[in-house]
């Protein structure tokens, strides 16, 4: 709940020191030395104006000392800014408000807050500039009870009209999830005020409040593009992607220019979707609008296409960037690591590496995963000892499962299973399902059945652990534990997340689940699909059988294979697109052996060229091959 007055805890004495009274001690020597102080850009030059400010006899005028703080709050040089303050004989709330300033742009909120309740002690009376500055530090480390007691001080002192003082106590409110405190305040706001709309749509949205999100962005009259953009990316970030778009939609009907952050969130919803003709609309803006191809925006061009399935686009946009940095470098080592270039990963990496730029944890996860989907151990290998050796990087668990997998992928098992038992990290469940999978895929029963039951034996396991154990026991024809790790999810109440496969067809996406029967054209699509049966038998296709890891009858297994989402999107590509046009299809689960064999003879009998990204990588089938080398 908010305050009251009746809450009010600290009186001040209406003639304490102010603003006000720093001004009226100017002399001829600080007209002189102000103009110094407000020009100096070297923290080497602060000790001697100091010197100078000593010299001239200032070192007790107020308005000098406050712009010497200041000077040092605004070079980062605290120690000598904190020396200075401490020389001063009767600071005053101009002198707090600087110093506490530097703590609060440095990110040292904490020291900012003890400077204020310091001040408050000593029966210095805030004023608005100084209660926001410790109210932003508040709210930067939820620190609630204090910024409570600055809210009762607010009310006692009558600044609670204030608008930089009511913004800040909303975004106290908001980043400690006490939103209906948060919206009180906002609601008291005049003309529901945009820069505070964002505020708090950024906030719900950080803890997935979308449709609260939504409603106080929909009650401001008079939004500005960074409200448009806070909506939008509160949606990205929350995996609405769709919704995210629909917005930016309605977002270019009202006229709202977007900046280079709309364009990046827009990308990425692109990104998930893997809606690829809307991401090259958002690059032809970016080009017709002058949109700087920064850093920024030219990374989250390169994560939008690689992701997107065109490899070849992203490899243009990186090379046509003049400004590259760190992030621009992982999101180009990723994409070509997920189409399967793994050799082209690390040449990336390497002119990283020439080029200056220092690689962060985030690099090298993107160039183990490309050794570990090529088979390139000893790189693998000397890659993940350089981060310690040569760049002083631990690795951290996401590091160790890509050596952990490198050497499961090519039947290294029980080399594997020593590495991962002598982690300096405990190796958590999805190391340990990397593993088992590759004990299912190398028909390792024994190490599998021992992995199975480590993961058992977690509490950690969600339902993807659940159900590739189910399939490892399956597989092995162990129909009686496959059925008891499916009983074990349903006394959980976990379900299988369902497969879903997507494609982009004009500016309209459409989803298909396994034997979808909801899409208006379905009639259409099985009778393609039944087509294409026909012709795969003929050119000798026989269906894997084996991956239907259910104890049914062998008719059954082949007709649940034949209506795996995937398919049907292909189906409905191949019924509603140009002969020769590519298809894109996105999974969101790995897609199985049977269906990969498949696709590759659709590839060649329809002279297609089909790009699939499922949970792991991309495959382009092309010609009867895909471009995986069927490692993945």
């Amino acid at each position: 709940m908010l305050l009251s007055t009746q809450q009010l805890a600290v009186p001040f004495p209406p003639n304490l020191s102010s603003r006000s009274h720093a001004s009226k001690k100017k002399s001829h020597g600080a007209n002189q030395l102000i103009p110094l102080l407000q020009s100096c850009k070297s923290i080497g030059q602060i000790p001697q104006l100091h010197a100078l400010v000593i010299k001239a006899g200032q070192d007790r005028n107020p308005l000098v000392l406050f712009k010497m703080l200041r000077l040092c709050s605004k070079l980062s040089s605290m120690d000598y800014a904190l020396q200075v303050f401490e020389t001063i004989l009767d600071p005053d709330v101009y002198h707090y408000t600087a110093l506490m300033e530097g703590h609060v742009a440095l990110a040292s909120p904490r020291s900012a807050i003890e400077l204020y309740f310091r001040m408050v002690g000593e029966q210095i009376r805030p004023d608005a500039v100084v209660i926001a500055y410790v109210l932003k530090a508040c709210a930067s480390v939820s620190a609630l009870p204090d910024g409570r007691q600055v809210h009762c001080q607010v009310l006692k002192l009558d600044l609670g009209r204030e608008r930089p003082i009511k913004m800040r106590l909303m975004e106290l409110y908001a980043r400690c999830a006490l939103f209906e405190d948060a919206k009180l305040v906002f609601g008291e706001m005049p003309g529901r005020d945009a820069v505070a709309a964002t505020i708090l749509v950024s906030s719900l949205s950080d803890h997935g409040l979308l449709e609260e999100a939504r409603a106080v962005f929909d009650c401001v009259l008079d939004k500005d593009t960074v409200c448009w953009t806070a909506m939008i990316d509160g949606y990205v970030r929350n995996g609405l992607a769709n919704a995210a778009l629909d917005l930016f939609r309605e977002m270019q009907r009202e006229c709202v220019r977007p900046n280079e952050f709309t364009v990046v969130c827009i990308l990425s919803a692109c990104s998930q979707l893997g809606a690829l003709e809307l991401g090259r609309w958002v690059h032809s803006y970016v080009g017709k609008n002058n949109v700087r191809l920064n850093a920024f925006v030219g990374s989250a061009l390169v994560d939008m296409y690689a992701k997107c399935g065109s490899l070849e686009e992203a490899l243009v946009v990186f090379d046509e960037m003049e400004e590259k940095d760190v992030v621009t470098y992982n999101s180009m080592i990723a994409g070509l690591a997920m189409h399967g270039r793994s050799n082209e990963a690390v040449k990336v990496y390497e002119q990283m590496v020439r080029d200056g730029v220092r690689p962060t944890h985030l690099t090298f996860v993107g160039v183990l995963n490309a050794c570990s989907h090529s088979g390139l151990v000893d790189v693998g290998f000397e890659v993940f000892e350089s981060m310690a050796k040569d760049y002083e990087l631990e690795p951290r668990i996401e590091h160790y499962g890509c050596v952990v997998d490198l050497l499961a992928r090519v039947g290294r098992l029980e080399e594997a299973y020593e590495f991962a038992k002598g982690m300096r990290v405990e190796p958590d469940h999805v190391i340990w399902s990397a593993l088992l999978s590759a004990c299912k895929i190398h028909g390792h029963l024994s190490l599998g059945e021992k992995v199975a039951q480590i993961l058992i034996d977690s509490e950690a396991a969600d339902s993807g652990t659940f159900v590739l154990l189910s399939n490892v026991y399956s597989s092995f024809g162990k129909w009686k534990e496959a059925a008891r790790i499916r009983a074990t999810m349903r006394g959980k109440g976990i379900l299988k997340e369902p497969g879903c496969s997507s494609i982009q067809v004009g500016n309209e996406i459409h989803e298909f689940l396994l034997g979808d029967i909801r899409h208006p054209r379905r009639k259409e699509i099985y009778t393609k699909l039944e087509d294409l049966n026909g012709v795969l038998r003929q050119e000798g296709f026989v269906p894997a059988k084996d991956v239907v890891l259910q104890d049914i009858e062998e008719e059954e297994k082949e007709w649940a294979l034949a209506i795996h989402s995937e398919r049907l999107a292909i189906c409905f590509g191949l019924i509603t697109t140009e002969p020769g046009t590519t298809l894109r299809i996105v999974k969101n689960l790995r897609v199985c052996s049977d269906c990969h064999s498949m696709i590759k003879i659709i590839a060649k009998v329809t002279g297609r060229r089909i790009v699939v990204r499922d949970r792991n990588r991309f495959h382009h089938f092309e010609d009867g091959s895909c471009s995986c080398g069927d490692y993945w």
